[in-house]
């Protein structure tokens, strides 16, 4: 009996599934090479053949283009901040927020830094309102001395800072990032 060798190949997909399956597969490879990934290590990582990904995109600088959007869309941020636990302490969701925040920043540093100038310049936007982050202020058990959503502007941006490379070398961590921005810097009297 002859042995026979069978290609396993993707399951069918519609093609904006198809689409968004890619896109996923992508996101790690541009941490890893930037533009230089090729077609067939695209391919590969989505477990299909090179051909499938020009039936759902134009060219690679389409794919690149589509998984950097995906990439920097807030949607995903909002729904992991909404789903913090209401009954943790307020300090605590301060803190697992502070975390969220952080790992998708560093995620989006590390993706953008390996990019060329084209894609550095499609990326470079303000980071957008978080309605979670504001909710999340909003629901407060304690006074807040400024409004909810300049709160959550301000922790975001306390956030980046303390996370860039650029500003800091290795992030701070997040549970001290949270603790400054509640309670400062200033020792209590």
């Amino acid at each position: 009996m002859a042995e026979t060798n069978t290609v396993r190949r993707a399951a069918a997909l519609p093609p904006s599934q198809r689409r968004a399956a890619i896109i996923e597969a992508v996101r790690p490879l541009l941490i890893e090479f930037g533009e230089s990934v090729t077609s067939r290590q695209i391919a590969s990582a989505a477990g299909i053949a090179e051909g499938t990904i020009f039936g759902v995109f134009a060219d690679k600088d389409e794919v690149l283009s589509a998984t950097l959007e995906a990439a920097l869309d807030p949607q995903s941020l909002e729904d992991e901040l909404a789903e913090i636990d209401a009954s943790f302490r307020f300090d605590t969701r301060v803190r697992v927020a502070t975390e969220i925040i952080q790992r998708r920043l560093v995620d989006l540093m590390r993706l953008v830094a390996n990019l060329g100038p084209k894609l550095q310049e499609q990326a470079a936007r303000p980071l957008a309102e978080s309605v979670a982050l504001t909710e999340l202020f909003e629901s407060a058990d304690t006074d807040l001395r400024i409004e909810p959503a300049r709160a959550a502007r301000i922790l975001k941006a306390l956030t980046l800072s303390m996370s860039h490379p650029m500003l800091v070398g290795d992030p701070v961590p997040a549970s001290e990032i949270a603790e400054v921005f509640l309670h400062g810097i200033a020792a209590s009297p």
